[in-house]
């Protein structure tokens, strides 16, 4: 599943393409890419036809494009609406020229920008875990003059957010009485950590994902959470991790993290660090990698 450096690399991608461009018509393909959208294909048509997108949003692995008012579409105000997008397992928002299509394309928009004139936008999707949605936008409890959609409100803001409370995680963190790696796959305590980024940066910080939360001290869960700061930012210096064409960013192209990847999907090769084999077990329907003498429970 694209994780927040995925995520936010096709959100920088489409910044400004999309930014002030309106949607000329839109075409839904496939229903079930509408999963998240309250109404019919005829609702999400009709209420995104002609709006003007404002400049993407993200928060963790959910993104968004707040949407113009229809009378006003040079406003800088959000009309209270946006367009939420989440990627799931496959999802990709791919920009292309009126002339090309994309196999699997689920929902298909078709933008006119006042300086890049026409573009498509193909949201794609092979295994139909991601959806569109037109949703409202509520004020955030903590930043009352920021909005988010209502789908993403009980998201926690990621580590990479200026508004990311360091002192209110590290005090949630201890409280949650769970394992270490369940509780940074909690979207509700941090956004955007994912299987692989929450392998990297427990390695990184010598800590075993099974540790519980409590009997880690202070200053280890400091250097876990810049751990997993420093993680992302490596990946979305090389565009984001891509294993096969599942996640692809605006153009079409993959990320390179994968290159430098120290314990995620390289079971039985060395630790970059004492050259013990990593080792892989199962856990919540996925598995854990990580080194068995630098990440000891």
């Amino acid at each position: 599943m694209p994780e927040l450096p995925e995520v936010e690399v096709v959100r920088a991608g489409l910044e400004p393409a999309v930014t002030g461009a309106t949607a000329a018509s839109v075409t839904v393909f496939d229903e079930r890419s509408l999963r998240r959208h309250e109404g019919p294909s005829e609702d999400f048509i009709d209420r995104l036809t002609g709006r003007t997108f404002l400049t993407p949003q993200r928060r963790g692995k959910f993104m968004w494009l707040p949407l113009a008012d229809s009378d006003a579409a040079d406003s800088a105000e959000a009309h209270g609406e946006a367009l939420v997008t989440h990627l799931g397992m496959s999802g990709q928002v791919l920009l292309r020229d009126r002339s090309t299509d994309d196999r699997l394309t689920r929902i298909r928009i078709e933008l006119e920008h006042p300086d890049h004139g026409a573009l498509r936008l193909n949201f794609v999707d092979q295994r139909i875990f991601g959806s569109m949605a037109i949703d409202s936008m509520l004020p955030t409890v903590d930043q009352p003059a920021f909005a988010v959609p209502s789908q993403v409100a009980h998201i926690a803001r990621d580590p990479l957010d200026p508004f990311f409370d360091d002192a209110k995680f590290l005090r949630s963190l201890k409280a949650k009485r769970t394992t270490v790696k369940r509780a940074l796959l909690d979207q509700t305590l941090i956004s955007g950590v994912g299987n692989i980024y929450a392998d990297e940066a427990l390695w990184a910080a010598r800590v075993h994902y099974n540790q519980p939360t409590e009997t880690l001290s202070r200053a280890k869960a400091v250097q876990l959470l810049a751990e997993v700061r420093a993680v992302f930012s490596k990946a979305l210096a090389e565009g984001g991790t891509s294993f096969d064409t599942q996640y692809l960013n605006v153009n079409g192209e993959s990320g390179y993290f994968s290159r430098y990847l120290h314990s995620y999907g390289r079971t039985g090769e060395p630790c970059d660090r004492c050259g013990t084999p990593i080792c892989r077990e199962a856990f919540m329907n996925r598995s854990s990698h990580f080194c068995p003498r630098c990440q000891r429970l």
